[in-house]
């Protein structure tokens, strides 16, 4: 099995000094997600091809699903955490929350954003999404310390097009890591970029391999953004 993870583009996160809840891609954001199509369109086929509910993830997405001679699949699990409601705020009031965050004691940071969703709830979230939905696909955890899989189909090929929060914290869950309240920062990935997992075969069943991170190489060096 190969489990492929793709970071959005660069959003709009700002619009006449203002904050943008769920923001659209940036024209550079377009282009990035042109030539990340072109790239995984080329390859092997996948099974599947799901993306986040977010506009600059399905925007991402879409060139993918167009060369592919898709209809869009939305996976509501891969929403990126859910930050406070500023939209059309200053967008010094996103800075100074962000700023207050990185500021406090590592174990306090599990709250997150004053008014967002917590980091706890999150990373929770994204578990227990990825669980029910690589099981519904025939691959379970097993009984065991280690992270060793039991898997229905291992050749089988699934895209995910989504956010660095989401993509960080299922590759630590699909690795066996413990989850921690800076997921974002444990994995660089940068924007439109290729991050996959390969399943290693074990006696007892499957194991994951990080077999590429934040791959860019598909970007021209100009285009490469976090």
């Amino acid at each position: 099995m190969e489990i492929v993870l793709v970071r959005h583009g660069p959003p709009e996160w700002i619009r006449d000094g203002l904050n943008v809840v769920d923001p659209p891609l940036t024209d550079r954001g377009r282009r990035q997600a042109d030539a990340m199509a072109e790239t995984l369109s080329g390859e092997e086929p996948f099974d599947e091809v799901f993306c986040s509910p977010l506009v600059r993830a399905r925007q991402t997405a879409a060139p993918l699903f167009d060369a592919l001679g898709r209809t869009e699949t939305v996976a509501p699990w891969l929403e990126e955490i859910r930050d406070p409601s500023w939209h059309g705020t200053p967008q010094e009031k996103a800075q100074a929350a962000y700023d207050e965050l990185r500021a406090r004691p590592a174990v306090d940071r599990w709250e997150g954003l004053v008014d967002g969703e917590s980091i706890r709830d999150f990373t929770s979230r994204i578990h227990s999404g990825a669980d029910e939905f690589f099981g519904e696909r025939g691959m379970i955890r097993s009984e065991v310390e280690l992270p060793i899989w039991q898997i229905a189909e291992p050749g089988a090929r699934i895209a995910l097009i989504a956010h660095a929060g989401t993509n960080a914290t299922t590759i630590a869950h699909l690795l066996g890591l413990a989850p921690t309240p800076w997921e974002w920062d444990r994995f660089i990935l940068h924007h439109a970029s290729i991050s996959r997992l390969a399943a290693l075969e074990l006696a007892d069943g499957f194991t994951f391999a990080l077999s590429a991170l934040s791959d860019v190489e598909h970007l021209d060096a100009e285009h490469r953004t976090r």
